[in-house]
């Protein structure tokens, strides 16, 4: 299985850090955020690696070379100045994954996930890890039924913890499900995936697990501190 990391973002609520630092470099105990996906990665027996990356782009192939140093191979997808959004970012970077399933990761989160544990062969379009909702995020996102699928309501709501095993067959149709909203009609577009897995949800192709161990959703100074500190 290959995986997809995504850190392209521009870590805007993470300022003034990541006016020099791309969020996914920043480090907790004692190494870059992304550093932990990689060998969490390697340990589950991944052995290719797409990075989408724009801002401060050029950081991250100083920071990790070719993935050697972790027993991986690791691909770049250089967005540009202006990052794709989750949806975008897949849709290019599919390019590396090919067509087989593959696990994608959200670059600026930390976890204890075993990686090696999501299904190689999700049974639907996706599979999504879910978690209890944070403080920052106390609405949740969608509903995991007893039987593992996932809905967008209709019960208490679990966070998606931006951790999934997809299919490229969810992103088929991506442009009638978007509609017309700004950047689809960019050259490569830019869109969200949340529409798409949503659509999932609608056909019965979305299904997911709850993650009851450490997750972090590193969006802010101060929740990186407190990271860094439970880490240390």
């Amino acid at each position: 299985m290959k995986a997809l990391i995504f850190a392209a973002g521009l870590g805007e609520r993470m300022r003034p850090l990541t006016d020099t630092t791309p969020k996914p470099l920043l480090r907790a105990g004692g190494k870059p955020l992304i550093a932990w996906h990689l060998e969490r990665l390697a340990a589950a027996g991944v052995r290719e690696v797409v990075i989408n990356t724009s801002w401060l782009a050029a950081q991250f192939p100083v920071a990790l070379g070719d993935g050697a140093g972790f027993g991986l191979r690791i691909c770049y997808s250089d967005e540009g100045p202006v990052p794709r959004e989750t949806g975008g970012g897949m849709l290019q970077a599919l390019a590396w994954l090919g067509e087989a399933p593959f696990l994608a990761v959200n670059g600026d989160v930390w976890t204890d996930v075993d990686f090696a544990s999501l299904p190689r062969e999700p049974r639907g379009d996706a599979h999504l890890v879910m978690v209890d909702n944070p403080g920052h995020h106390p609405q949740g996102d969608f509903v995991l039924l007893p039987d593992g699928r996932l809905r967008e309501d209709g019960g208490p709501r679990l966070t998606f913890s931006g951790i999934g095993v997809y299919r490229p067959g969810v992103l088929q149709g991506w442009r009638e499900v978007i509609g017309d909203v700004a950047g689809v009609d960019e050259t490569p577009p830019r869109f969200r995936l949340a529409p798409l897995l949503r659509a999932a949800m609608r056909r019965d192709a979305a299904s997911g697990e709850h993650h009851r161990g450490a997750w972090t959703d590193v969006g802010t100074p101060e929740r990186l501190r407190q990271l860094d500190d439970a880490l240390a």
